[in-house]
This record gives C-alpha cells, sequence and structure tokens, in this order.
C-alpha cells in the first residue's frame, strides 16, 4: 500500500502524457498532462494516495481495510480513465515513462488486497483451532 501511495503522490509532480495543444495566437504549444492537471485528477489522486496512506493503518480492522483497499482501486481505474480523457485533448500526443507511476497504483493496491485477504483466512482457520 506505500508504494501505491508513493506512486499516486509523484503522479502529482511527473507528467502522464504530452503533446501539442493550439492556442490561439501563439500557435502550437506543448502541453503535458499531470495529476493537477484538472480538478478530477487532482481530486481523485489526492483521495487515492491519503486513503491509502489511512488505510495502512486499519490492520486491527482487516473487513473494512479490504472494503476501503477495494473502494481506492476503484477509484484508481477511474483516475487512469481521467488521465487517458484528458491526454485525448491533446495533439501529437505521447505517453511519458512516468505514465507506468498510474498504472502501478491499482496493481499494488490489487496485491495488497490480495495480501489481506490472504491474512484474513489465515486468522479465520487460527481461531477454529482454538
Amino acid at each position: 500500500m506505500l508504494l501505491a501511495a508513493a506512486c499516486a503522490v509523484l503522479t502529482l509532480k511527473f507528467p502522464f502524457s504530452s503533446g501539442g495543444v493550439v492556442s490561439a495566437g501563439q500557435g502550437k504549444q506543448i502541453s503535458y498532462v499531470t495529476a493537477t492537471s484538472g480538478w478530477p485528477l487532482l481530486f481523485l489522486t489526492v483521495v487515492v494516495a491519503v486513503g491509502t496512506l489511512v488505510n495502512i493503518f486499519n490492520y486491527k480492522n482487516r473487513k473494512l481495510q479490504l472494503r476501503l483497499t477495494v473502494v481506492l482501486i476503484l477509484l484508481s481505474l477511474l483516475n487512469i480513465f481521467f488521465f487517458w480523457q484528458q491526454t485525448n485533448l491533446l495533439m501529437d500526443r505521447t505517453y511519458a515513462l512516468a505514465s507506468i507511476l498510474a498504472l502501478v497504483v491499482p496493481v499494488a493496491l490489487v496485491l495488497a488486497a490480495r495480501g489481506i485477504f490472504k491474512d484474513q483466512k489465515l486468522v479465520k482457520s487460527a481461531d477454529r483451532l482454538r
């Protein structure tokens, strides 16, 4: 989860893609799409990053932690959709190497959810043995 939070924070700084934008008086300019490019992107990125950091400390309540992780996975996929939507507004777009950071977030959260589920299963089996 810490990896997912770190990657979400890094998308605030590093570009997801770049491309040309035609402005009225200046011609074609290069523009970068980062998580700060629009309000939905900024809001979702901050919610995913802060939610993941807060969710790390829910280790005593694994059911809630698993539910929040699933919600964060869905929000991070929605965040990727908004990145893609902003990228489609650019002409001659190219994806940056840092776009992998946005794709790592849901993958890391899925791996965290699998770990939480396995841990919950292990605790239930240990409770049966008592």
